[in-house]
C-alpha cells in the first residue's frame, strides 16, 4: 500500500475500519462494543479473550471476522484429552525414513481456541510461545507462524466442571478480556428472525493479510504525546498493592496489580482506538476507553473484595475517574 504521508493512511485506515463494521453487522447482531475490541486486538497485534454464556456468538464472531479479513482460519475444540502435538503440530517418520515436521491448527493467521478453560495446563502452555513469540519451537527447531497471528479465546464463565482456570502468567498474553452480555430485545428479535429463516449473507472481504500488516506498523508508529504515556503508566502502576503509586482501593481490594505488558497495550490500545475515530494521535479518553478490557484480567481481588461484592470493574471504573 502506498500513501503519501501517515495522514493519509489514518484516513484509509478510518474507511477500511467502517467497512468492516458494516459488513460484520451483516451477520454479528447487537455487539458493537464486542467487535470493536476485537478488531482494535486484530491492529494491534494483540490476542483476545472472549468470556460469556453459550449462544451469545462468539465462535460466529470469529469465523465472520476471518471471512471479512480474507485470513486464513482454524479452530481448536478444546478438550480434556487434547495434547500439545495435537495443536503446534507433530514429527512422523517420512517415506525416506527422516523425520519430518508436520505442522498443527496453530498454523494459521486466526485461530479460535474454543473453550480454551477446558484443556489441561500442559497443553494450555503450548499458547505461551505462540502468543508472544509468534513462533513455535519442537523437537529442537524453530517454525515461525503466520502474519498476521491472531489468537482469540473463548471461555464459559459458568460452567466449572472438568474446567482448567487459566494461570496469571498466560492471561497476561491477552490485550483484551471482553465480556460478552445478553442482547437487547430488538437485537435478539432480528437474530431469532435471521437464523430461523432462509435468510444468507455473502460477505465480502475487506482486507488482505498484507493490509493489515501495514495497518498493524501503522498503528504503531502513531505519536503518543508524554502526559498520554504518564497517564497509561501511572493507571497500570496505581492497581499494584502496597507500592509507592498503589491507590487506596487497589491496597483495600487487590492481591496483585497489573504489570508492565499492561501499560503497553495501554498505549497500543489507545492508538489504535484514536485511530478508528480518525485522529492522527491518541489523548487519555483514548487510553481511559480500552482500559477496563485490558486491565480485568490482570489484576486479582482479595477476600475483602469478594466478602464484600467489590468487582474487579468497580475497581477499574474508580481508577479512571
Amino acid at each position: 500500500m502506498n500513501f503519501k504521508s501517515d495522514v493519509e493512511a489514518v484516513d484509509a485506515f478510518v474507511v477500511k475500519y467502517k467497512e468492516l463494521n458494516s459488513e460484520i453487522s451483516k451477520i454479528i447482531i447487537g455487539q458493537d462494543e464486542v467487535v470493536k475490541d476485537v478488531l482494535i486486538s486484530i491492529f494491534s497485534k494483540g490476542h483476545c479473550l472472549l468470556i460469556g454464556v453459550p449462544g451469545l456468538a462468539k465462535t460466529l464472531l470469529v469465523n465472520t471476522i476471518a471471512d471479512v479479513l480474507g485470513l486464513t482460519y482454524n479452530r481448536i475444540q478444546f478438550t480434556p484429552d487434547l495434547m500439545p502435538s495435537d495443536i503446534i503440530g507433530s514429527e512422523i517418520l517420512g517415506d525416506d525414513r527422516h523425520f519430518k515436521f508436520i505442522k498443527g491448527p496453530l498454523f494459521a493467521n486466526i485461530v479460535l481456541a474454543d473453550e480454551i478453560n477446558r484443556t489441561p495446563p500442559k497443553t494450555q502452555a503450548a499458547l505461551l510461545e505462540a502468543m508472544q513469540e509468534r513462533s513455535i519451537t519442537t523437537a529442537g527447531k524453530r517454525y515461525e507462524l503466520g502474519n498476521p497471528f491472531f489468537v482469540l479465546a473463548t471461555q464459559n464463565p459458568i460452567e466449572q466442571e472438568g474446567t482448567y482456570p487459566l494461570p496469571e502468567a498466560q492471561l497476561d498474553r491477552f490485550m483484551f478480556n471482553v465480556w460478552l452480555d445478553y442482547p437487547k430485545l430488538e437485537d435478539e428479535l432480528l437474530v431469532v428472525k435471521n437464523t430461523t429463516s432462509n435468510y444468507k449473507v455473502a460477505l465480502k472481504k475487506i482486507l488482505t493479510a498484507e493490509e493489515i500488516i501495514y495497518f498493524q506498523e501503522l498503528v504503531r508508529r502513531i505519536p503518543v504525546t508524554d502526559n498520554v504515556l504518564e497517564y497509561a503508566v501511572k493507571l497500570a502502576s496505581k492497581t499494584r498493592p502496597n507500592t509507592a503509586h498503589g491507590a487506596e482501593i487497589a491496597n483495600k481490594y487487590l492481591s496483585w496489580g497489573a504489570g508492565p505488558r499492561a501499560s503497553q497495550f495501554l498505549v497500543i490500545g489507545a492508538k489504535c482506538h484514536s485511530l478508528i475515530k480518525g485522529k492522527y494521535s491518541p489523548d487519555i479518553e483514548d487510553v481511559k476507553a480500552v482500559a477496563a478490557a485490558i486491565l480485568r484480567h490482570r489484576i486479582v481481588l482479595n477476600y475483602k473484595a469478594e466478602a464484600e461484592g467489590v468487582s474487579v470493574d468497580k475497581i477499574i471504573a474508580e481508577l479512571i475517574k
